[in-house]
């Protein structure tokens, strides 16, 4: 029996409570809410939950941030944990990655082997905290937070555009593709979201090994990295970096796919398969990247489609290019790709309608597929406004996000290892909404402030490199996500000490 049917049910009717008085509980409770909100806001509520109850009837999602607790979920069984893998290996088997690779060669200008190297090393130590938040989803039945959808719809419309006549697809026209898929797929529910990602990375698989094989000729593998010792080293650090926040981007997500697995989860089995799954598929799109750019100098073709793209989808035209040789077959396949950056755009839409409902009681209540169109609309246009600019969209928004999430990730470790001694029965998840009892909040936004300071002094992007960056090499080494990370860990540790003296919460 496929778990995933029970949780459909238990999405579209809300919390399930176990007895009539906890139902009344809950009743009272948003009584309250209505009461206390104002003449308008309390109607505009009342309407906003009378259409949210219409829709579950066509079978959109209505839980919002609600715990999910242990009646709620499934046993956890062979098949779940296989769940699991494919999940992450559909997710990251993705163009965005691909392109993500291309940056090594194109960009960065190394090697073959030194931006493989980087590639590999770096996504792997940014997937271990991804694999061990993950195990926090069974544990608590909370939601985590968001990642990024923008850089995947500027991938898959510059590959559509590209694949399409002479470029008469334009790059806008792809971009609202993706962005309306992703929207149907994120709004009808987890349940969805799971059997999609299920299947999902068997056709990127096929077509990606093909590209391999077609391609892989004219990789250049000899080719040495450009510039002096120290610039290498601090384009080595960059390329690092910047494959490291890829992977621990998906930090503030992974508990939201595996709130609905029973609290007996094995926690090693969870995390250890995360892992694997990100790094194997992380290696997989990477090298692939990193291969097909690192043919631009010495492959006319492949420099041509990169250099004399319309519209801005150099990136896109290079994957195009190198799928040429099977003429016709080559541009369907190119189009599996680009629809293939749906199962990455997926998750990070499906998170944002929650994470939209932690800003407030009075954003809780807004139906939680509103919340999901507006995280839709918001990357879209964003997507719009930079289709022409992916190289820099990559190097330095996605580099912002890893800096923000080292950050996140430090604070919740020190809680985690210093405060909560290793054990996650030390937390009262029970209380996840009740302000009194939980942490005031000082000493993480305090931690959050100065690790953003240790950021900003070593970090290298196009447009601003820090003090402390600027020292390696002609270019800057970024340094950002492991200073931050390390100011924050010493800035929590301390402020929480003295938090936790002064409020004894």
């Amino acid at each position: 029996m496929d778990p995933l049917g029970d949780v459909a049910d238990v999405e579209k009717s809300g919390p399930i409570l176990p007895d009539s008085e906890d139902r009344r509980d809950e009743s009272d409770h948003r009584s309250i809410l209505v009461s206390n909100n104002g003449g308008f806001q309390s109607a505009l509520g009342s309407k906003a939950s009378k259409f949210e109850k219409t829709l579950i009837k066509y079978n959109l999602e209505a839980r919002g941030i609600q715990r999910v607790e242990e009646h709620e979920k499934f046993h956890v069984g062979w098949l779940s944990y296989l769940q699991i893998f494919l999940l992450w290996f559909s997710i990251n088997l993705a163009a965005n990655n691909i392109t993500l690779g291309m940056l090594g060669p194109a960009v960065y200008e190394l090697s073959f082997r030194d931006a493989s190297l980087c590639a590999v090393f770096g996504s792997l130590l940014g997937s271990v905290p991804v694999a061990w938040i993950a195990t926090w989803g069974p544990k608590t039945g909370l939601r985590t937070l968001v990642s990024y959808s923008m850089i995947d719809c500027v991938v898959g419309g510059q590959i559509l555009s590209a694949v399409s006549p002479n470029g008469s697809l334009s790059v806008v026209v792809g971009i609202i593709i993706v962005a309306l898929i992703t929207w149907l797929v994120t709004t009808f529910g987890i349940s969805v979201f799971h059997r999609y990602e299920r299947y999902a990375f068997l056709p990127q698989l096929i077509i990606l090994s093909i590209l391999y094989g077609v391609a892989s000729p004219h990789f250049d593998l000899s080719t040495p990295s450009a510039g002096s010792a120290s610039t290498v080293a601090g384009s080595r650090l960059s390329f690092f970096s910047l494959c490291f926040a890829a992977a621990i981007t998906y930090g503030g997500a992974p508990a939201d796919f595996f709130v609905y697995y029973s609290t007996n989860t094995n926690p090693y089995l969870l995390s250890g398969l995360t892992l694997a799954s990100l790094t194997f598929s992380f290696t997989f799109a990477l090298i692939l990247g990193i291969g097909l750019a690192s043919g631009l100098p010495t492959y006319p073709p492949y420099n041509t489609a990169y250099t004399s793209s319309q519209g801005g989808s150099a990136a896109g035209a290079l994957l195009v290019s190198g799928l040429s040789p099977l003429h016709t077959f080559g541009k369907f396949c190119a189009v599996c790709v680009a629809l293939g950056l749906i199962a990455n755009t997926i998750p990070p839409t499906y998170s944002s309608g929650v994470d939209f409902q932690i800003l407030g009681r009075y954003a809780e209540r807004v139906p939680r597929f509103i919340w999901n169109t507006a995280g839709v609309v918001i990357y879209t246009v964003c997507a719009l406004a930079g289709r022409n600019s992916l190289a820099a969209i990559f190097t330095n928004f996605l580099a912002l996000m890893g800096y923000w999430v080292a950050i996140w990730v430090a604070i919740i470790l020190v809680e985690f290892v210093i405060f909560r001694r290793h054990s996650s029965a030390n937390y009262d998840w029970s209380a996840w909404n009740e302000r009194e009892k939980l942490p005031l909040g000082i000493a993480a936004l305090v931690a959050f402030l100065v690790g953003w300071v240790g950021a900003i002094l070593c970090m290298a992007q196009v447009w601003y490199t820090g003090p402390i960056a600027g020292l390696v090499g002609e270019e800057g080494g970024d340094m950002g996500n492991y200073v931050g990370f390390g100011v924050a860990t010493v800035a929590y540790g301390v402020g929480r000490w003295v938090e936790r003296r002064l409020t004894g919460r």
